[in-house]
């Protein structure tokens, strides 16, 4: 008789095509659709570009602009014209600037329970709220899945959270995924699919479950999965697309590697103080404090009932004089919803600073807070610097306590409305049917072979990489500690992100927050050993996919990261731009190592294929053992230089 299976099992099996479900073990996955934003995508047609595609194979790509809006000079516009002509060349669907944000579009125009999505963005298994299996993966990963190729990742475990009861008032989805993070922090669940499941489902509606979903990526997670059931419909026939809804649940009696519960009733206001999501504390614990800003939207809350809810907390008031109250609406379609609800004239009514419908503020494009001012935030990430400012104090909350903190001036408990006002929490009812909006939508055309690729001046193609040597003697130019995100490593922001199709550019900016004369001292080691290495700690790379965080250092000659630990995608964009990821095998060997030792790799090719290193250490005399989590077909990738020169010489 087969064995019950769970959600994230079932979702698994009927995209396998390569390797066994056993955690750990490398398996290959047959993806359906992909998803790539601007600060990515660029990146991903010229990939696709090196790789002589002529058109994606997959079912649906879709290429989103909305996380470089701003035009301050031609860069952005160069790169927005050159996506649309590579979406007609490659066959790609382009949502154009201001249509949206990525992953609540994608879920309300494209998303189908059961199918797989790869995207160029770390929080692509928002999906995973509508019964879909959506990893976030370099964009390397993601060019090759639309040429037909499979997703590789590492079979992981399941994490099951069984959720039960209902959230009380002023208590939303945000305190659930905080509440995750308060008990896992940034790397509690690496390895792991955290699958949803339980009574308390029938309480959350996809959005809801798209903001938990969106987050599992702050754990570390490498997916999260949600079943397709009665409120996946519900949100489906909103869209008018009641017809691509299919049930998807676990069989009676399915199991978890591991478990935990969620008592909804339990839970209360909760916040993520500077400068990690996972640094969760208890509202009540950090009230009063004086606050510069409010940020309603991103696309960890860009539900409908996310700004409803706000606009009926603000209503006939008017935000605190001290406080920047901004809305970054979800999409055009989200702003003709709210303007039919008379919930866009609350807002405006209250002070609120309308934006575009994008990330914004969420990557670093603007709406920076004044120096070292607490700017609160219903967006996924706070890490140190990526507001764009470089003191700022970014909190991490739901809409409820962002709302209630714009209008007294200070943080605020959304619970003590009901005393301060006199506020009764608002129910929010959910619609039967949205005003749909795809006229900036565009499909490709049947054929587009002939059309040709605009090329702006900042555009720059591809460089091209070496092979791993069998020796070097290489400084290390920089050592780290743990949870070293992919923001410290390449920034975000307005004065970064416009380069990110010109590398030789970007890189002048790579580990910049932590050392600001690092690209100096990299080209000095060019020239002298002919590249570097550099030493990190637990979690390396963790945060955004942007593979420019491994790109950039491999331009200015990173052979290796000799770190405690990495998170899933920062390794595997290590792994595609030829940079070799090592892990200690003695975290006292860490200890050892200091900036500007000299460490040396001898017959480092075979070493790398037996899977022991040994690094000598010039400066101190002294030798280490390191190893590689990397398969076989990883290490043939990393040896030739690469995912691109690999697929090459393979063709």
């Amino acid at each position: 008789m087969p064995q019950p299976m769970n959600v994230s099992q079932k979702l698994i099996k009927s995209h396998l095509i390569d390797g066994e479900m056993i955690p750990g073990k490398e398996i290959g996955l047959k993806i359906d659709q992909t998803l790539t934003q601007d600060a990515t995508g660029t990146l991903v047609m010229l990939e696709l570009e090196a790789m002589y595609l002529d058109r994606v194979k997959t079912e649906i790509s879709v290429q989103y602009v909305d996380h470089n809006l701003l035009q301050t000079d031609f860069k952005n516009a160069d790169d927005h014209m050159f996506l649309r002509s590579a979406c007609q060349r490659f066959g790609i669907h382009y949502s154009r600037a201001g249509n949206g944000v990525s992953h609540p579009v994608h879920m309300e125009r494209f998303g189908k329970p059961g199918k797989a999505l790869v995207g160029s963005d770390s929080h692509t298994p928002a999906a995973g709220g509508l019964g879909m299996l959506a990893f976030g993966s370099g964009g390397l990963d993601v060019a090759f899945v639309m040429a037909g190729k499979p997703l590789y990742i590492k079979m992981p475990r399941i994490l099951g959270v069984k959720l039960t009861g209902e959230l009380p008032d002023w208590v939303s989805a945000k305190d659930v995924v905080l509440e995750m993070l308060r008990r896992y922090d940034v790397k509690g669940c690496r390895g792991m699919i955290i699958e949803y499941y339980g009574p308390g489902l029938k309480n959350l509606s996809a959005m809801d479950r798209h903001v938990i979903a969106n987050m599992g990526t702050e754990m570390g997670a490498t997916t999260t999965v949600f079943p397709s059931d009665e409120e996946t419909r519900k949100f489906l026939k909103t869209q008018h697309r009641e017809e691509d809804w299919s049930e998807l649940l676990a069989d009676e009696g399915a199991r978890y590697d591991l478990n935990d519960e969620i008592e909804l009733s339990k839970l209360e206001p909760l916040i993520a103080c500077p400068s990690s999501p996972g640094n969760v504390v208890k509202v009540r614990d950090v009230e009063g404090k004086d606050i510069y800003q409010s940020v309603i939207g991103s696309s960890a809350n860009p539900g409908f009932r996310d700004f409803w809810v706000v606009s009926e907390i603000v209503k006939g008031r008017t935000s605190h004089e001290r406080v920047s109250f901004d809305i970054n609406p979800t999409s055009r379609q989200m702003i003709q919803n709210l303007a039919d609800t008379k919930a866009f004239g609350k807002l405006m009514q209250s002070g609120a600073r309308f934006h575009q419908s994008g990330c914004m503020g969420c990557i670093g494009m603007g709406q920076a807070p004044a120096s070292g001012q607490i700017s609160l935030r219903t967006m996924p990430r706070n890490f140190p610097g990526r507001s764009g400012t470089e003191d700022d104090q970014v909190y991490l909350c739901s809409p409820e306590t962002a709302a209630a903190s714009a209008l007294t001036g200070v943080i605020t408990d959304p619970r003590d409305l009901e005393k301060l006002y006199d506020m009764d929490y608002p129910r929010f009812l959910p619609q039967e049917t949205e005003i749909i909006n795809t006229d900036l939508l565009d499909a490709p055309p049947e054929n587009g072979s002939q059309i040709p690729l605009e090329k702006g001046p900042n555009i720059k193609s591809l460089p091209a990489f070496e092979a791993i040597k069998d020796a070097y003697e290489l400084p290390c130019l920089l050592k780290m500690g743990d949870n070293i995100s992919t923001d410290e490593i390449l920034k975000a922001g307005a004065e970064v992100l416009p380069y990110r199709s010109n590398i030789p550019k970007i890189s002048e900016y790579a580990y910049s927050v932590i050392d600001k004369s690092f690209y100096k001292r990299a080209r000095e080691a060019e020239d002298k050993f002919g590249g570097h290495i550099v030493v990190g700690g637990e979690n390396y790379a963790q945060g955004s996919s942007r593979e420019h965080a491994a790109l950039a250092p491999r331009y200015l000659k990173q052979v290796a990261v000799l770190a405690k630990s990495y998170a899933r995608i920062g390794w595997q964009n290590l792994v595609n731009f030829g940079i070799v990821p090592l892990e200690f095998v003695k975290s006292g060997d860490y200890d050892e190592i200091e900036q500007d030792d000299v460490l040396a790799f001898d017959d480092f090719s075979n070493q790398i294929k037996q899977g022991k290193v040994i690094v000598q250490n010039k400066t101190k005399g002294s030798k280490y053992e390191m190893m590689h989590s990397m398969s076989k077909r990883q290490v043939e990738v990393v040896l030739a230089g690469g995912v691109i020169p690999y697929f090459k010489k393979k063709k």
